[in-house]
């Protein structure tokens, strides 16, 4: 096989306020709008994750669902997105979501790592701030 996928270059959860997910993300969880953040319509925002390139698309589903200029998408509740955080890192996270009012829901180790740390979004879309090292993860380079 002389290709493969490289990566998840877009993640999308699903909102029904689009401007008070853009304030949490932004306020609470520092991403990065991309441009203004807002897509033409209402219809969604875009984030930068990190310094790889990797997006978080929020999407309002009741627009996104009729289509238009993308094919028609859209879920129902809540869903689940887990962002990559380094170990030494779980402390200050902790500390940001209690100062900005943020429950965090449940923490859960797996293996010999940290706990995972869930929490919700105020559409209730799950979220978990996870070492990369909680699953077994080959290299790029490896077939």
């Amino acid at each position: 096989m002389h290709f493969r996928l490289h990566a998840i270059l877009e993640s999308s959860l699903y909102v029904t306020d689009l401007d008070r997910a853009v304030a949490f993300y932004r306020d609470v969880l520092g991403l990065r709008p991309i441009n203004d953040g807002y897509f033409e319509g209402g219809r969604g925002a875009a984030f930068q994750v990190g310094s790889a390139p990797s997006v978080l698309l929020l999407f309002r589903a009741d627009i996104t669902r009729l289509g238009g200029i993308l094919p028609a998408h859209g879920t129902t509740g809540a869903g689940h997105l887990a962002f990559r955080i380094e170990p030494h890192e779980m402390e200050e996270w902790r500390k940001r979501l209690k100062d900005h009012g943020v429950a965090i829901e449940k923490e859960l180790a797996f293996g010999e790592n940290p706990p995972s740390i869930y929490f919700r979004d105020p559409d209730g879309n799950s979220l978990e701030l996870a070492v990369c090292t909680i699953w077994a993860l080959q290299s790029s380079e490896t077939k």
